[in-house]
């Protein structure tokens, strides 16, 4: 399926309805990936929450797999919201039961979006492996040159106090090398309530959900039930 962004850019997704059938979900979650790959390779992120009952919108952002474009800052978090803008088309969707689930870069625009312009009918909001800043980001990876070409412009740190009242999920891995801890611990102190942190022990970028035989899946489930009723 395609849609389109606020620019007319053109974006591609999957929408993969819940195992008990799309109108019986218990939720519709968009996903928004991270900085690599198309939708195919994300698969292993959200493929697990449908026999758990939930549908999932899985998009690509501007200029990865088949969305055309090409990549900007402020591009991509008007991506996100052209997102929830389509989902609540459907007639298969209950648009007052969503949930945004993103990784990384994901989390990123999708936090940033969300508060610049919330979404009627969000139940519940999850970041995996999120950064706050991309300055902070830039230096860690290209030093003072790093921090020299980068501006802070809708870095998620200047946007995660204003997602309340939507309860707010943060997941991290301690031993994440590309987005240290120490990134999604800033991002969860300047949060308000109603919010939870799932420090996971050993945890890396892409695996935090996935380890101890999928822990975290069964905790993450639980939250959801919980903030849903």
């Amino acid at each position: 399926m395609h849609f389109k962004s606020a620019d007319g850019t053109e974006l591609h997704g999957w929408f993969l309805p819940a195992k008990t059938g799309a109108e019986n979900a218990k939720a519709t979650i968009v996903f928004s990936h991270g900085n690599a790959g198309s939708v195919a390779h994300h698969l292993g992120f959200i493929d697990w929450l449908i026999p758990a009952g939930y549908n999932v919108l899985l998009y690509d952002y501007r200029a990865f797999g088949q969305s055309k474009g090409t990549l900007s800052r402020k591009g991509i978090v008007q991506d996100v919201t052209a997102a929830f803008n389509y989902i609540v088309t459907r007639k298969d969707v209950d648009s007052n039961k969503l949930v945004s689930f993103s990784h990384s870069l994901g989390g990123a625009k999708s936090i940033a979006a969300i508060a610049m312009k919330p979404i009627k009918g969000l139940r519940a909001i999850i970041s995996d492996s999120t950064f706050a800043s991309y300055k902070e980001m830039a230096g860690l990876k290209g030093g003072q040159v790093g921090v020299n070409l980068t501006t802070d412009e809708l870095s998620p740190i200047n946007y995660i106090d204003k997602l309340t009242p939507v309860p707010l999920l943060v997941i991290h891995g301690t031993k994440d090398t590309l987005v240290p801890l120490t990134q999604g611990e800033a991002l969860f102190k300047k949060a308000k309530e109603p919010k939870t942190f799932f420090k996971v022990e050993n945890g890396a970028h892409t695996d935090s959900l996935d380890r101890n035989n999928g822990e975290y899946r069964k905790k993450m489930l639980a939250w959801l039930d919980k903030v849903l009723g």
